[in-house]
Formats: structure tokens, sequence, C-alpha cells
């Protein structure tokens, strides 16, 4: 019994050995989903060099980001890849940014070309996405030529409360009645509710039209707001080109919105004046043109021989009216019969000699039968006599 009581207490203790061994191994062993995860959240960025001059090029690689997401790659002064972007994008050398899409993957590669900051370094190659959820990344570089400062000292005691409404000041100019970018100052007054001073703190300054999410942009204000103080911050709002309707500004600091303001933009009426004046204008040109070209290049004959055709009527129509008289068919024979006699021939100043003798009288009657003539001459015999016909 006792040998038999041995046998199953050493089963036992192998059994719970080989289970201790198992569980000891699999706790031993990587879990892959665990490392995934930390990846995918944090983009990282590397760079081909760590140093090179104006109009040069560095080589810039992502992994981990967003798949087939846009990003914005920029290099900006006065920023460290711990503290990001201290100075805002307005630190960045904006005009040689470049634009990137990431693979399936979530990876990209694309050279970028070095430009000077407008702030002073400490720089860095700062990498975001565009559009949809946010994420950046930051990599430390050195602009070759470029002056090197100190960052600004920041305390983390302070804290900031806006203590007046938020107002909007500026108005629009004639550019902007033609579509040219609105821009107005943002003006508020904040007091440090902190314990330590505040030194050129930076706020984020978002604008969002609608439905839309406020597309964030940083803005920093120079000055100190010491502890218990207050200070009138201002600070340039701008949308972009033709942007007309309601607006809403947001102000952030410290990841926590202080306040918001509307903004009511105008549409750019001019814009609109333009483009009607051009649909009535250019048409009424063309068809000016059109006609003087038709008015140049038409037959000049055809207009002179109207012009005579007009006189030679007119004229006609001044002889039928005499002849309508008895006597002025007489006095209108005889006019022409004067004109055409003293008219020149063949270009010299003599008169023809045989013009009156080729001019007749008219086919109805004669001078001999003028029914404005004496007593006792004969005029024509009427088709209408009663004694026609009878003989």
């Amino acid at each position: 019994m006792s040998a038999k009581r041995n046998g199953k207490r050493n089963g036992t203790a192998g059994l719970w050995a080989v289970v201790a061994l198992a569980l000891l191994g699999s706790a031993l062993l990587p879990w892959p989903t665990a490392t995934a995860a930390p990846a995918a959240d944090r983009p990282t960025v590397t760079l081909s060099a760590a140093q090179a001059g104006k109009g040069g090029s560095v080589t810039v690689t992502g992994e981990g980001w967003r798949p087939e997401a846009l990003l914005m790659m920029l290099i900006c002064g006065q920023s460290t890849p711990g503290e990001g972007v201290v100075g805002g994008t307005n630190a960045c050398a904006n005009a040689e940014g470049r634009a990137v899409t990431t693979g399936k993957d979530g990876t990209f590669r694309k050279k970028l070309p070095v430009a000077e900051p407008p702030e002073p370094c400490p720089c860095v190659v700062h990498v975001a996405t565009v559009t949809g959820r946010k994420a950046k990344a930051d990599a430390a570089f050195k602009v070759a030529g470029h002056p090197v400062r100190p960052l600004p000292e920041q305390s983390g005691g302070g804290r900031l409360s806006v203590l007046s409404d938020t107002r909007m000041e500026g108005s629009g100019s004639l550019l902007t009645w033609f579509g040219a970018p609105p821009r107005r100052t943002l003006v508020f007054t904040v007091g440090n509710v902190g314990s330590a001073p505040l030194k050129d703190p930076v706020f984020q300054v978002g604008t969002s039209h609608g439905v839309f999410a406020p597309q964030w942009e940083e803005r920093q204000w120079r000055g100190t707001v010491a502890p218990g103080k207050k200070a009138r911050i201002e600070l340039p709002v701008e949308l972009s080109a033709g942007a007309h309707g309601d607006y809403l500004v947001s102000l952030k600091f410290g990841g926590k919105v202080l306040a918001e303001q509307p903004w009511g933009v105008g549409c750019p009426w001019g814009v609109t004046v333009f483009w009607l004046l051009l649909c009535l204008v250019v048409p009424a040109a063309v068809f000016r043109l059109g006609m003087a070209v038709v008015d140049r290049l038409g037959p000049r004959r055809r207009r002179a021989g109207g012009r005579h055709r007009t006189r030679r009527l007119a004229e006609l129509t001044d002889r039928l009216a005499k002849l309508r008289d008895p006597q002025g068919a007489a006095a209108a024979d005889e006019e022409t019969r004067a004109l055409r006699v003293a008219r020149p021939s063949g270009g010299s100043g003599a008169p023809d000699p045989g013009s009156a003798e080729r001019t007749t009288a008219l086919p109805w009657f004669t001078p001999d039968t003028d029914p404005g003539a004496p007593a006792g001459r004969l005029s024509a015999p009427s088709d209408n006599s009663p004694t026609k016909g009878k003989t």
C-alpha cells in the first residue's frame, strides 16, 4: 500500500512540474500583438542625413503611419523632437514643403529640398497628417550655415484664463471683394492664474465652416504674462482665397479650448460682377468687330449705285409731280430741253448741236397739243370718245 501511495505522489508531482514548465515557457515567449499596437500609434521618421546645406536635399523615410494618408513634410526652426514645433508653422519653410501619400503598409520615402526656415535652429523635419486623424513626428536636422539660438524658456507652472470676450478686428479691402484671402485679428485678454510666469506662449487658432472640424494653426505671442497679471493678446487669422459664409474661430491653449468667436465673411461680389460684365462686353465687342469687318470688306460699288439710283428716283418723282399740272408739264419739258442743250458733250464746254434735235416730247402729247395751250389747238383724240367705233 505504501508503494502505491508513493507512486501516486510521484506522478502528481511530475504533472505539476510539467504544467509549471509550460506556463513559464509561455510567459517567456514574445507576444507579437502587444508590440504591434504601440508601433501603429507612434509613427516614426528617419532621415538619410543629419545635416545638409541650403539647396541640397534629404531623403525622408516614414513608418507606422496610417495607410494611404496624406502627409506634409516641412523643415522648421526653433523646434526639437521632444518639444515639437514651438514657434508653430510660422517657423517652418512652408514654400519648400512637400506632400507625400503613404502606402498600404503605412510607409513612405521621398526627397525633401533643404531650405532655411524663418526662425533659427535647432531645426527639425516636421511630418504631420493633413486630413483624418491627427498624427505627427519630428526628426532632428541641422541646416548648415543657419544661425542657432536656444529655445525660449517655457514654464509649466503658469495657466491662462480668458478674462474678456473675444472679438475680431479689421475690415476687408477692395481685393477681398474680388476674392483675396480674408484677414482679421483675434483680440482678447488673458490672465495668468498660475504660480509661474508664462513667456512667449503658443496658442492654437482654428477656423471651421459648417459641420467641418476646425483647421488648427499655431500662433505664438511674444511677451511674458506674470502670475496674477493680465495681458492683451492679438493673433492674426486668415482664411483661404474666395472664402465666404459663416465661420467659427476657436482659441486653444494647453490642449483646452478657451474661447470661440463667430465670423461672418461676405461674398466676393466683385468676382460675380466681373463675370457678368465679361459675358456682356465680350459678345458685344465681337459683334461690333464683326460688323466693322463686314462694313469694310463689303462691295462699295453697290452702295455707290444705290446712291445714284436714289438721286434719279428723286428727280423722277419731282418731274412726275410737275407733269400732273398741265402748265407744269410744258415747263418741265422746256427745262429738260434746256438741260440737254447746255450739257457738254465729250468733256468740252461746247453744247452738242444734235442734242436739241434728239430731244423728243412725251409720247402722249406734244407742245402743239398741250392741254394748257390757247384755244383753237386740237388735243390728241381720246380713247373714250363716244363716237369711237360708230363710223
